[in-house]
């Protein structure tokens, strides 16, 4: 009886001992899908202009492909959700200059094969609908449009300050720090005022031959307004970071902004 006993003991703890060993797998795969999922589980806005008109030279301007396409893809085949916001809502404009064959990237390459994007462009939500409480970080991509209508937008200039309160990520990149231009802190200062910042240069301006044109130039602008302005040659990818703000030179530049935006998200 007592040697039934303590076999039958014997083989209870053995039994157990390897459930728990089963389970320690279990349990690791658990906690890697976890860690998986906060990792993939960022929501990033992107705000696009929509204005079309490049001044009064009676051609066409919007967002530029590269600087969209870079940075849309470096976050989304890191899990990103991204969703999609101009002014207006609807249809983006695509920069036509950006989007010929002398301006192509392996990104704007991807762009053009990819319904799903070029849907969401066409689909963009209006930016007044969107709550900054529901994304991790905002992206503006550049282009010349945003000199017309994201330096003034208000619900632009809000949405920004609203990230920024939260600590949150703001990126910007060639053009789109222009959307700075009325941004301030909560004690009514420039939101750039003391930040090392970048943006497309006045040389880099008059390269293309728009400094008459645009209502304004961002070099100028950011220093102005007390911005830490630096900069490469023209042309050279550059982007820096001060804090949760995030700035690139030019269209090279846009990946560089994406891939601090992505390590600042993590």
């Amino acid at each position: 009886m007592l040697k039934t006993i303590v076999l039958t003991l014997t083989i209870i703890a053995a039994a157990s001992c390897n459930d728990a060993k089963k389970q320690t797998p279990s349990e690791k795969v658990s906690e890697e899908k976890t860690e998986l999922k906060k990792e993939n589980d960022m929501n990033v806005l992107f705000v696009v202009t929509s204005h079309d008109k490049l001044g009064d030279t009676g051609k066409k301007t919007g967002f530029w492909v590269e600087e969209f396409a870079n940075p849309y893809y470096t976050l989304r085949d890191k899990g990103a959700t991204i969703t999609i916001a101009t002014p207006k809502g609807g249809a983006a404009p695509i920069d036509p200059s950006s989007d010929s064959p002398d301006a192509a990237t392996e990104a704007t390459k991807r762009f053009d094969k990819d319904a799903e994007a070029k849907a969401k462009i066409a689909n963009t939500k209006k930016l007044s609908d969107v709550n900054p409480d529901d994304f991790d970080a905002v992206f503006y991509p550049g282009g010349h449009g945003p000199l017309w209508d994201l330096a003034n937008d208000a619900t632009s200039i809000a949405l920004i300050e609203k990230f920024n309160s939260q600590k949150k990520p703001i990126a910007f990149v060639c053009h789109a720090p222009a959307a700075l231009k009325g941004v301030k802190n909560t004690d009514g200062t420039p939101l750039v005022k003391g930040k090392k910042v970048t943006g497309f240069t006045n040389s880099e301006e008059a390269a293309v031959g728009l400094t008459d044109v645009v209502p304004f130039l961002v070099e100028d602008m950011l220093s102005k307004n007390g911005g830490i302005y630096s900069k490469k040659e023209d042309w050279a990818a550059y982007a820096i970071q001060d804090g949760n703000l995030i700035t690139g030179q030019n269209p090279a530049s846009s990946e560089l902004v994406a891939e601090k935006l992505l390590e600042s998200l993590k």
